[in-house]
């Protein structure tokens, strides 16, 4: 039960950065190069994420066709998803509202992503879910923000706006409970086989969503390129201080708890 809580507790951190982020463009004036600086930064550390925490942990206890395969399907399933939400909204009129469907749409999808990857952490390890969490909360404080801005742009009322945001926590909730339940006793390597699924997922949306966003809000300058880089040292600095304090009270049993007999089962 214990860890239950924690995981409602860590899933909700995302969902709430992703308001926090919104709050700020809700009552602070955005421009477009601060939308494109955010943006940047934000996908540095989702990049961060899947570099240092995600694709390592598949590295050391899953064969490569394992981790090809299920990182492929990631990147499929969000192509997917998109295509889908593209042919939905394409039927609707007005290019606005279906642009604005996308936004709410796609940023809800990039937190259910979210709620699977700190579910499946929790079921690998606490320590893992813990960074995971805090990774997401970085990313999702600047991508709330984006969101917010460009509902203000559309001139979307400041109820709708906030009723918005206060919905996003609710999928990732939902899909890291899902997450948690299905792979708590589950074979260690399909544990991992989600993450190299989470690390597909959260790659293209990256690169496809929210760097075509920043890209789209403003022109690139070498500030954004700094921001990028900014965002994903900003991630390996917050990872690598959780992973020692965290190490440290877990008294170093939490790595080889996490890897152990893993690799016997990904062969």
């Amino acid at each position: 039960m214990n860890n239950l809580w924690l995981v409602i507790g860590l899933a909700l951190l995302p969902g709430l950065g992703n308001l926090a982020g919104g709050m700020v463009a809700e009552f602070f004036r955005s421009t477009p190069r601060l939308l494109n600086l955010a943006l940047h930064a934000a996908s540095g550390i989702v990049i961060g994420v899947v570099a240092i925490e995600l694709m390592p942990e598949a590295l050391e206890n899953l064969a490569g066709w394992w981790i090809a395969a299920a990182f492929a399907a990631g990147g499929a399933a969000y192509v997917g998803t998109e295509t889908l939400i593209e042919k939905m909204t394409s039927s609707k009129s007005g290019g606005g509202s279906s642009s604005m469907w996308m936004i709410y749409v796609a940023v809800a999808v990039d937190l259910s992503g979210d709620g699977l990857m700190i579910g499946s952490g929790s079921a690998v390890a606490t320590s893992l879910a813990v960074v995971l969490a805090a990774g997401q909360v970085l990313a999702d404080f600047p991508e709330g923000y984006s969101v917010v801005a460009n509902l203000r742009e559309n001139d979307v009322p400041r109820k709708r706006r906030i009723l918005v945001s206060l919905s996003f926590p609710i999928y990732c909730l939902a899909a890291a409970l899902l997450a948690w339940f299905l792979l708590r006793s589950a074979p260690d390597a399909a544990k991992y086989v989600a993450l190299s699924f989470v690390a597909g997922l959260l790659t293209v949306a990256a690169v496809e969503d929210m760097l075509e966003e920043a890209h789209d809000a403003a022109g690139d300058t070498r500030a954004s390129t700094l921001a990028f880089v900014g965002g994903f040292a900003l991630f390996v600095l917050v990872s690598a201080g959780l992973g020692t304090i965290l190490g440290s009270d877990d008294g170093g049993d939490s790595t080889g708890t996490r890897n152990s007999g893993a690799t016997s089962d990904a062969s």
